[in-house]
This record gives C-alpha cells, sequence and structure tokens, in this order.
C-alpha cells in the first residue's frame, strides 16, 4: 500500500509499504480522510516521533474492512461500517485509566505518533477505539472528530454545559477566545451552538474574520490582535468588567497574561494552547490571580469511553457526533485544502512554510458513497 513514512526528522516520503493485517482485538480500516493536525508540523520537520520509521495521522476516518479475532460480540457488527478513531491508545492499568479517564493515561500509545496512524492508505486500529458513523456523517466531518472533541473537552473544563434553562443564561455569559487554529475555533462552534452569544475571538489574521463571521460572530467581536490592542478591546466591550470565561488557545506568555487581565472577578480560565517555549509567571500576574480569585484549569485531550458508557455526560467524542448527526455543528466549513495521498506532501509544506492561509488541510483517499 501507499503510506507516508517519516524516516527520521525532516525526512517524510511518499512509499510502498507492506499493507497492515488485524490481529486480535483489531481491525483494518480503509483510510477516508485525515487531517494534518498543527502538532504534525514539527513532528515531520524538528522533532520527529517518538519512534522512527513512523506512518503518522491521527486525525481520520475509514471503513472497515477487516476483523481480527475476538471474544466480543459487540464487535462483530463492525465489519463493513463506516468509523471516526478515538486515536489514544489507553493502557487500561494505570490509576487514571482505572477511574476511566483514559485522556491522562500515563503509560499510553497514540495513533501517528507511537504506533502507525492514518496519512496510509489502510491502518490497524483497536476495535476499542472505534466510533460507528451514522449515515447522516461523512467521511471528511469523521475525520474532524478529534479536533473538535479536543474543543469540547476544553470546554466542559470549566463547567459549562449546553443551555436548556428557559432563562437563557448562557447568552448572558461573556467569553474571550485567544487563538483562532482549529481548536480555536471549534471551541468558539460548539460554544454558539450551547447558546453563548457574547463571545469575542482574538486572531492574528484578517481571514479569520470571515470564518468567525460564518461561525454565527457578529463581526465586531473580531479583533486582529497584531493591529489592535485585544486586552482595551475586550474591555470596552464589556463595559471593563471582562469576561467570565477565557479560551487561551495559544500557549504564550503574553496571552497568558491577557487572559489574567480581562477575566473577571471569579472567573475562569482554560489553558488550552500547546506551549511554543518556556514560560514564566510575573509577579502582577499572580497576585491579579489570588485577588480576582481566578479558576485556572488545564484542559489535555478528549474523553472517549467507547462502547463502556456511550451515553456518559462525560464522553466528549459521543457528544460530538450527536452534534455531527443532528447537523448541529458543520466542520467542514474549515477544511481549506483537500489533497489526495499521492500530493498531500504539498499540504505539509503550505503549513510548514506558510505560504498560504490554511485551517484544515485535508488527505482524501475515498469519496462518500
Amino acid at each position: 500500500m501507499k503510506a507516508w513514512v517519516l524516516k527520521a526528522k525532516g525526512q517524510f516520503e511518499l512509499e510502498e509499504v507492506e499493507k497492515p493485517q488485524a490481529g486480535q482485538g483489531e481491525a483494518l480500516l480503509k483510510v477516508a480522510a485525515t487531517g494534518i493536525c498543527g502538532s504534525d508540523i514539527p513532528r515531520v520537520y524538528q522533532n520527529g516521533a517518538h519512534k522512527m520509521p513512523l506512518i503518522i495521522g491521527h486525525e481520520f476516518s475509514g471503513q472497515v474492512v477487516e476483523l481480527g479475532k475476538t471474544h466480543d460480540e459487540k464487535y462483530e457488527s463492525l465489519q463493513g461500517k463506516r468509523v471516526g478513531i478515538f486515536p489514544l491508545i489507553p493502557c487500561r492499568k494505570c490509576p487514571a485509566c482505572i477511574e476511566k479517564k483514559y485522556e491522562m493515561c500515563e503509560h499510553y500509545s497514540y495513533l501517528g505518533s507511537r504506533t502507525d496512524g492514518g496519512f496510509a492508505e489502510y491502518v490497524r486500529v483497536p476495535l476499542w477505539n472505534l466510533i460507528e458513523l451514522p449515515d447522516s456523517v461523512t467521511f471528511k466531518q469523521a475525520a474532524m472528530m478529534e479536533p473538535m472533541s479536543v474543543a469540547v473537552h476544553a470546554i466542559r473544563r470549566l463547567g459549562i454545559k449546553p443551555d436548556t434553562s428557559k432563562n437563557h443564561e448562557n447568552s448572558e455569559k461573556t467569553v474571550a477566545i485567544a487563538g483562532l487554529g482549529t481548536i480555536g475555533l471549534f471551541v468558539l462552534m460548539f460554544l454558539r451552538d450551547m447558546g453563548f452569544e457574547k463571545i469575542y475571538a482574538v486572531g492574528s489574521k484578517e481571514k479569520q474574520a470571515e470564518i468567525v463571521e460564518k461561525a454565527g460572530l457578529a463581526a465586531d467581536n473580531f479583533v486582529n490582535s497584531r493591529k489592535m490592542d485585544a486586552k482595551a478591546f475586550i474591555m470596552d466591550k464589556t463595559g471593563g468588567l471582562g469576561v467570565d470565561y477565557f479560551f487561551e488557545c495559544v500557549g504564550k506568555n503574553e496571552t497568558i497574561a491577557e487572559a489574567v487581565e480581562v477575566t473577571k472577578f471569579g472567573g475562569k480560565i482554560c489553558m488550552v494552547g500547546n506551549p511554543f517555549g518556556d514560560l514564566s509567571l510575573d509577579r502582577d500576574v499572580y497576585w491579579r490571580i489570588l485577588r480576582k480569585q481566578l479558576t485556572i484549569t488545564g484542559s489535555w485531550n478528549s474523553s472517549f469511553l467507547g462502547n463502556e458508557d456511550a451515553d456518559s455526560l462525560y464522553d466528549d467524542w459521543h457528544y460530538v457526533l450527536d452534534r455531527l448527526a443532528g447537523k448541529k455543528i458543520r466542520p467542514e466549513e474549515l477544511i481549506s485544502h483537500e489533497f489526495s495521498i499521492d500530493d498531500i506532501g504539498k499540504g505539509f509544506e503550505i503549513m510548514r512554510d506558510k505560504s498560504e492561509y490554511s485551517i484544515k488541510i485535508m488527505m482524501i483517499n475515498q469519496a462518500e458513497d
């Protein structure tokens, strides 16, 4: 089969490799769509993977073409089914796994960074990691379930729930999102779906203004931080009070300090962005955290329970699938580029060189039926 193999840092090539076979408790998938994650760029060009050679790619969807031996009848029905894939493979033994907090597993493996992933024609995946797709959910949408679930997980870390009250409480709450990459934009989309209206989006590109408008945000609720002071913008919009919730989706000292500055007393901040480098906390920033009695939390990955407890409110993936099936969220609007497996290398170069504006660049192997 064809696959993109990371052999060493910066050595990323399309090759003919042996097609995998499904082992016990596994399925062989024909890959339909695979998205490039922002983390894939330093993985390919700067840092390498945990082991190499490796087929990378952790945001993908596909169709089951082969089932390995399984003693669980619930998986036998997956033959031929269209599926999304939770990429984290938990150890099932550490304290976090025992509590079914698999996203915090201490000894996990991971499709696309520690074991072969989705930039290939076929991939081998544990049966537990599959989530069956209803007919209304496309392969492209399913390939974006991973970043969508990461966004939902961040929202839930602040205790935010969909607005089901007659008082429409969420519509009165104020939110700021700093960083409008894929995760930040999905945070915006899901907050809008949950009933939030007073959202202030902080980006760094004019093109992002168009994207947030498509997501239902008023044009004057977007600020380009390269052209305007974001802190002054948010404080002006909130009448000097600051916001109830702040999502830091950048990972820089400046935006962390900004979050503390513009979050109101008793407010909540979620740290989502991967750090660009070492971070430090100035004394004045620390004082504001104390005096405002802010709640600051981190968010990592997303929660998935497989078929153990699919209806649990803790399972981000099934929540996302429900919103997709009900056509409440349209992630395909964020796909800026599509390439075949032969040409997806161009997509990596676009993201590496920032030669074109992109949000989600996707490899398409299999058209929808």
